[in-house]
């Protein structure tokens, strides 16, 4: 699971953020002002970091150029105040990987977030699957259908991918659970069945009659390429 840590001195805002990226999947931590964001990256590098330039005790700038005079290459990604071009620029030259303009939307945040983390992966196979119209590209975790680009989100995709690579086998839901949710045997929710409904909303013709993401009553699912 990837970790962000998250540098933001405005409670609400910091909340939000947390809230919507666990629901995405990703280990959050929250710092509350600079030094404290600057020294628990120093202690335990996360994968990422969110930053706020405009912070007490030790400024955003300054918070970035200690990170990289350490010698640490994780990625940082910058929230800026709206129209001020230069703090954009000067973030990006003193090491930022990316930045997102206050006020943001959320999915433009998340988008921005998935990026950077590709990025800075390890390069992956290229490895295509497909079914039906459907197409999804492994390595740049995309989707399309019929030649357009599906939009899912992060556990969406892994709940795919981890039909696709049992295709035609019957998935048992605690298997599932185990492999995207990381869930012990002891729990047991709707969570996954949600998941597969949104699934069949997005890329089945019919959703209320699905020809590839397939039920086996009280066992699991299937993925059919027909």
């Amino acid at each position: 699971m990837k970790r962000i840590l998250i540098v933001e001195d405005n409670a609400e805002l910091a909340f939000g953020l947390r809230n919507n990226l666990e629901i995405e999947g990703y280990a959050i931590d929250v710092a509350t002002d600079g030094q404290a964001g600057l020294d628990a990256a120093l202690h335990a590098p996360p994968d990422l970091m969110i930053l706020d330039l405009m912070l007490p005790k030790l400024d955003g700038f300054r918070v970035l150029r200690s990170i990289r005079d350490a010698g640490l290459t994780l990625p940082i990604l910058i929230l800026t105040a709206k129209g001020d071009e230069s703090d954009k620029v000067r973030g990006l030259k003193m090491g930022a990987d990316d930045y997102v303009t206050k006020p943001f939307a959320l999915l433009e945040l998340l988008a921005r977030v998935e990026a950077v983390l590709r990025r800075g992966s390890p390069a992956v196979e290229r490895r295509i699957g497909s079914f039906g119209d459907v197409v999804v590209d492994f390595a740049s975790r995309t989707v399309t259908k019929r030649g357009e680009a599906v939009s899912l989100s992060r556990k969406e995709f892994d709940l795919l991918a981890a039909l696709l690579e049992k295709e035609n086998v019957v998935v048992p839901r605690l298997d599932l659970m185990r492999a995207v949710w990381g869930y012990a045997d002891s729990v047991i929710t709707r969570t996954i069945d949600t998941h597969i409904a949104e699934l069949r909303r997005k890329l089945e013709d019919n959703p209320r009659m699905p020809e590839h993401i397939l039920t086996a009553p009280t066992i699991g699912y299937r993925l059919k390429r027909g």
